[in-house]
């Protein structure tokens, strides 16, 4: 199987500007990852697009590497290599709908997508509808509005917590504790969503979906640091959950509420008195998944891989947490 893999941030997606250094790291750990994942599986070869400002920090041994230069279109060089390879792997932002049209070009170029659907992808890349798609379903999640016109409360303390509504990490969101905060976030342009901010322990869900079932790989706990009001990711514990069997009903839950959801998902989760909720589901690639072959000795891609024929085979040969250090401490 011909495989085009196409990891936005460093394969050509900005090109023709500077890298943005809020992803750029996060988005070399995904890629290469996933590419030793690949690389020992001898049934596969892998073209891969690679901003030429990165061959020093992208594994390439084993695959074809198509470098993008600031002349190249990104976009049309991903649609000619796609159209020439069997399946294409993307792992693209949500934001202005890039990852959703990544899918919908491959599905129409009638090439295997090896990442939920672009009807997927377009529900879980929109954290508004995707609380409309969990509360339809009587899934536990987050209290959510859109921000425009609300009037808050900050009375005894509370906080509110300001999303993109197509945001990818943490980038543009803002936490709120007075009327003065609010005041300067109307001022933002942007189409934003607003949650109370809980207090509790954020983890993740790293997950494998098919046709409205699930198999839970792991559970993480993320860490935080509040910097200037704004949250800043500094480090994962990956595998960090024993008893998985709350998470495994949550999940069982989730599978079917999103039609079109498959391959390697992540779910972010807040933890407050005993309660689990989901806060957004991430339709693809998620850094967690970089510690996973370490921490269950689990080959990811190749069980994906796996999904085209049948379930896969989660066969832990370890199980250890693994502390995965994302960004240094401010």
């Amino acid at each position: 199987m011909k495989i085009l893999v196409f990891e936005y941030i460093t394969g050509g997606g900005f090109n023709k500007r500077d890298l943005p250094d809020a992803l750029l790291d996060e988005g070399c750990l995904m890629l290469n990852a996933l590419l030793a994942n690949l690389q020992v599986l001898t049934a596969v070869s892998v073209v891969l697009m690679l901003d030429s400002r990165l061959q020093q920090r992208i594994n390439t041994a084993q695959l074809t590497a198509v470098q993008m230069n600031p002349e190249h279109d990104s976009h049309a060089e991903f649609a000619r290599l796609a159209a020439a390879c069997d399946a294409v792997w993307p792992i693209a932002p949500e934001f202005d709908g890039i990852l959703a049209g990544l899918c919908q070009q491959v599905e129409g170029l009638g090439k295997r997508l090896l990442c939920p659907s672009a009807y997927a992808v377009t529900i879980a890349g929109d954290k508004w509808l995707t609380y409309q798609q969990l509360l339809k379903h009587g899934i536990a999640t987050v209290p959510t509005a859109r921000f425009a016109n609300q009037t808050l409360a900050f009375a005894d303390g509370g906080q509110w917590l300001v999303k993109p509504v197509d945001g990818v990490a943490c980038a543009d969101s803002y936490v709120l504790c007075s009327e003065a905060e609010l005041h300067a976030m109307r001022q933002r342009t942007g189409n934003y969503i607003i949650q109370p901010h809980l207090s509790g322990k954020t983890t993740s869900m790293s997950c494998l979906f098919k046709q409205g079932r699930a198999w839970l790989l792991c559970v993480n706990c993320q860490h935080f640091t509040l910097v200037n009001n704004q949250y800043q990711l500094q480090a994962i514990t990956v595998n960090a959950a024993v008893d998985l069997s709350p998470y495994q009903a949550l999940l069982t839950a989730i599978a079917p509420a999103v039609p079109g959801l498959w391959g390697y998902v992540g779910i972010d989760l807040i933890e407050t008195d005993g309660q689990v909720q989901v806060l957004e589901i991430n339709p693809r690639l998620t850094t967690s998944f970089v510690g996973i072959q370490d921490a269950l000795g689990i080959n990811v891609a190749a069980q994906v891989l796996q999904l085209l024929d049948g379930d896969p085979s989660l066969i832990r040969t370890c199980n250890q947490a693994i502390a995965l250090k994302v960004h240094n401490e401010p």
